[in-house]
C-alpha cells in the first residue's frame, strides 16, 4: 500500500467531512413575549446540534416589517397569525413548513405595591385609572388583542386616551413595573415572570381573542434545512415542557 498515494485522498475525505458538518447560524425572528422560553430552548438546542440560533426580539408587526424589507431572517415565530399570513401572500415564507406552535391569553396587571384591584375587566374604565400600558393597538400583536377586547366589552372609546402605547409587549411590561402607569394588559407568560407586577384580573380565554402563535421557515434563507430542524424541536415533548414553564398553552 502505498501511503503517499492516499494521503491526498484522506485529506479531501477529512475536509469534505469538515464541511458537511458545519455548524449553521440560524437567525431567527421571534415575538419579544417569547424571549424567555426561546433562549432556554435555544441554549439546549445548541448543544445537541452544534448550530448557533442567533434571535431578533421585537413585536411581531416589526419583524414582518422586516421581513418584508430583506432582512436576513431564516425562521419567523409571531405572536399573531395575522403577521404570518401578511408574510405567507407575499410568498416570503415556505408554506409546507407554517404551523401553529403555541396560545397564550391576555391579563390586566398593575405594580406590585399597587392598591388596585378589579372584579371585572369593565372596571378599567373608572377615571380614576389614568394610564394603561398596551402594546401599540394598531401594530403589535399584543395591542391589537387587547384593543379587540376592550372594544367587544364596551370601554375602548372611554379608555382610549388613556393609553400609553408601547413598541413591544414586553415595554408595556416594563412601564407598569417601574410603576410609570396606573394598569397595563400584557400576555399572561410576560406577567407571571415578573416580581414587579401582580396580576389584577384575568382574562378568561373563552371571553378574550384566540392568540395563536404559527412559525414558519422564510423563504430566502440560507440555512432553510437547519431552520427546519430547529422548528421541528420547537414541537418536541422537551421544548413544550420549557414553554408551558413560562405559561404559555401547547395543546391543539
Amino acid at each position: 500500500m502505498n501511503l503517499k498515494k492516499l494521503l491526498p485522498g484522506l485529506a479531501l475525505l477529512l475536509t469534505m467531512s469538515l464541511t458537511t458538518t458545519k455548524a449553521d447560524e440560524i437567525e431567527v425572528f421571534a415575538a419579544s413575549s417569547l424571549t424567555d422560553a426561546l433562549k432556554e430552548i435555544a441554549a439546549n438546542y445548541e448543544k445537541a446540534s452544534g448550530d448557533k440560533i442567533v434571535f431578533n426580539f421585537a413585536s411581531s408587526g416589526t419583524l414582518a416589517i422586516q421581513i418584508k424589507a430583506g432582512a436576513p431572517a431564516d425562521l419567523f415565530f409571531s405572536a399573531d397569525e395575522a403577521k404570518m399570513d401578511d408574510l405567507e401572500k407575499a410568498s416570503l415564507i415556505v408554506k409546507e413548513t407554517r404551523r401553529d406552535v403555541l396560545q397564550n391569553s391576555l391579563v390586566i396587571i398593575a405594580p406590585s405595591a399597587s392598591a388596585l384591584t378589579l372584579t371585572s375587566a369593565t372596571q378599567l374604565a373608572d377615571p380614576k385609572i389614568l394610564k394603561i400600558a398596551l402594546g401599540q393597538p394598531q401594530s403589535v400583536p399584543a395591542g391589537i388583542y387587547a384593543r379587540e377586547y376592550l372594544q367587544k366589552i364596551g370601554i375602548w372609546d372611554q379608555i382610549a386616551a388613556r393609553v400609553i402605547p408601547s413598541e413591544n409587549v414586553r415595554a408595556a411590561l416594563a412601564a407598569v413595573e417601574t410603576d410609570n402607569v396606573d394598569a397595563g394588559i400584557v400576555y399572561k407568560t410576560d406577567a407571571l415572570h415578573s416580581q414587579k407586577v401582580k396580576v389584577i384580573y384575568e382574562i378568561p380565554p373563552q371571553d378574550g381573542p384566540k392568540i395563536v402563535y404559527p412559525a414558519a421557515v422564510i423563504g430566502d434563507s440560507k440555512h432553510t434545512a437547519a431552520a427546519k430542524e430547529f422548528l421541528d424541536y420547537l414541537g418536541k415533548p422537551d421544548s413544550l415542557t420549557i414553554f408551558a414553564k413560562y405559561g404559555f398553552l401547547t395543546g391543539g
